[in-house]
């Protein structure tokens, strides 16, 4: 009788040890699965309307990010360029550019406004509210003037760097929000709401919610 509980128990181990292998191997398909597969599988990649070029923009034609992408007197942030503006240089072809002549024929020729097809990389949820004008680069360097030596190294904070790129990144979109794979998320956010060193003194930020939530 001891024998045969002992082979039983022996069968039980056994078993047990071959049932262990395939419950790994599933654990880990699975966790594959779910951190990289299945959040590829919800998103999209879209394409810009203009194969923007920032390099050629800055490096030969001397502009800064300022000239189109400020703040207005009223404090709001002017984001994309209008139409109208890309047309006081591009009213007709400068280039030989492809780009550069479809986008005089098909936005510029036809009143298109190019800012309500330009696919924005960062654009924050509705109930989200964001100030550029309270984190400007004036303010930032009084303290982080070691991180920030130009107003493009703060906007790269938390902005893809489309400034060094001859063509614009590819637009990544979850299937399912809408929204852009870059948008910044609240850890972003709270990194600087959420220290204490910035509650007091020039920023005065705090990590309340109705801060940003509105």
């Amino acid at each position: 009788m001891e024998d045969k509980n002992q082979n039983l128990e022996n069968v039980t181990k056994k078993s047990a040890i071959l049932g262990l292998g395939p419950f790994i191997l599933g654990l880990t398909i699975a966790a594959i699965f779910g951190w990289h597969a299945f959040p590829e599988l919800m998103t999209k990649e879209l394409k810009q309307p203009v194969a923007f070029n920032h390099v050629v923009h800055i490096e030969q034609a001397g502009m800064t990010c300022e000239d189109c992408h400020y703040l207005r007197q009223d404090g709001t942030f002017s984001g994309v360029p209008t139409t109208a503006a890309c047309a006081e240089c591009h009213s007709s072809p400068i280039t030989e550019n492809q780009e550069e002549i479809r986008f005089i024929a098909e936005y510029v020729d036809k009143g298109v406004e190019i800012k309500d097809k330009w696919l924005v990389y960062q654009k924050q949820p509705d109930n989200v509210f964001f100030s550029h004008a309270a984190h400007n680069f004036e303010t930032c360097t009084q303290c982080h003037d070691y991180l920030y030596e130009t107003p493009q190294d703060l906007c790269n904070a938390c902005h893809l760097d489309v400034a060094s790129t001859t063509t614009p990144p590819v637009y990544k979109e979850n299937r399912l929000s809408g929204y852009s794979k870059n948008t910044m998320m609240m850890p972003t956010c709270e990194a600087c709401h959420a220290n204490p060193e910035h509650y007091d003194g020039i920023t005065r930020a705090t990590n309340a919610c109705a801060v940003c939530h509105k």
